[in-house]
């Protein structure tokens, strides 16, 4: 297959779980990736494992000098990014009484400022009609219990799918965004919970999906890859909700 064939894709917090998952994929289908995460080791070892046609960047999506940095080396070296994937993000959950102001700042700066100054900084080295494709979530439409901060960036990043299209439409530009439902991925490790609780919280979620399981990090890397690929030439504003139908029925 080369749906990606010629094009170039850059995924934040590509080093594992989903990011790592499209980035394999995007790779399969010919694509050149550069990808980026916080930990030098992972990074290393994640481009490592992608092969020759992987670059790995250690660049922390909260850090706006860390994506002027990366910005200004693809502009020296005259690349283009027709697939940007703006998959890094974090998910500290804490019910309301626990939450503290640093722990929202740095949810939103992440999850939200992260992909929307990337989007910014990255615009004269994004190609006509490239595809920016944001991970999102289904909890942006549910009120689960312990969410709120992590709700409300993954509710605000699907605004700015809308708000971009607009924008950024003249120039044939695509915004979408692919929310996930509940995803065997390393975040269930990084809530900040024991494994007993985690492992709680992730036999409700099942329970909970109509079709009765977690799905896997390559369900979601494909419909990144639909929305990365031409195959949607005609999506933009729109929201792909990978969750089994949990926030759907």
């Amino acid at each position: 297959m080369s749906r990606l064939q010629g094009k170039t894709a850059l995924v934040t917090g590509g080093n594992s779980g989903i990011g790592f998952a499209a980035a394999k994929r995007f790779i399969e289908e010919g694509a050149e990736v550069i990808l980026t995460g916080r930990r030098a080791d992972a990074v290393a070892e994640a481009a490592k494992e992608l092969g020759p046609r992987a670059t790995g960047v250690v660049a922390d999506a909260a850090k706006l000098e860390d994506t002027d940095a990366l910005v200004a080396d693809l502009r020296a070296e005259g690349k283009r990014i027709d697939v940007l994937f703006l998959n890094a993000g974090i998910a500290p959950f804490a019910d309301l009484e626990q939450q503290s102001p640093e722990a929202w700042d740095q949810v939103f700066a992440t999850n939200v400022r992260g992909p929307y100054f990337t989007i910014q900084k990255a615009l004269p080295v994004l190609a006509d009609n490239a595809s920016i494709v944001i991970t999102g979530s289904i909890v942006g439409h549910k009120g689960f219990a312990g969410t709120s901060a992590y709700s409300a960036s993954k509710a605000a990043v699907r605004n700015l799918a809308r708000t971009l299209t607009s924008e950024l439409g003249p120039r044939g530009i695509r915004v979408n965004v692919l929310s996930p439902g509940p995803i065997e991925t390393p975040l269930y490790g990084k809530l900040g919970k024991s494994e007993e609780e985690v492992g709680q919280m992730a036999e409700g979620f099942a329970q909970m999906v109509p079709l009765g399981r977690f799905g896997g990090a390559r369900e979601a890397a494909e419909a990144a890859l639909f929305l990365a690929s031409d195959e949607s030439s005609f999506v933009a504003g729109t929201e792909l909700a990978v969750d089994g139908g949990i926030a759907q029925v």
